[in-house]
């Protein structure tokens, strides 16, 4: 099954907004990611990989790209809420 909406979370382990957000994410990870999920949740180290970061043209982090089958269809940038989170991925699901 092809996962519908994506979710990438491009940040840094130096970066204090981005360790602020970590626990947000991992808890969204825990609750969308899995085999039946149609939302895929994932992690990018911009140190790490640079070559992705620079695809999708993350100048600051934390930056928040959302994939609608495959294509972008969002970003938000800096600290999010859980809920504005949730909203936006349920807002994507919806369309």
């Amino acid at each position: 099954m092809t996962k519908k909406v994506e979710l990438i979370d491009f940040y840094a382990d130096w970066c204090a907004p981005c360790k602020m957000l970590s626990p947000t994410i991992d808890s969204l990870m825990n609750e969308y990611n899995g085999d039946e999920s149609e939302v895929d949740i994932k992690k990018c180290n911009v140190d790490q990989d640079a070559d992705l970061a620079s695809k999708f043209g993350v100048r600051s982090i934390p930056t928040l790209v959302f994939l609608k089958d495959g294509e972008e269809a969002g970003r938000l940038v800096g600290v999010q809420s859980k809920d504005a989170l949730t909203n936006k991925i349920n807002e994507l699901l919806s369309a």
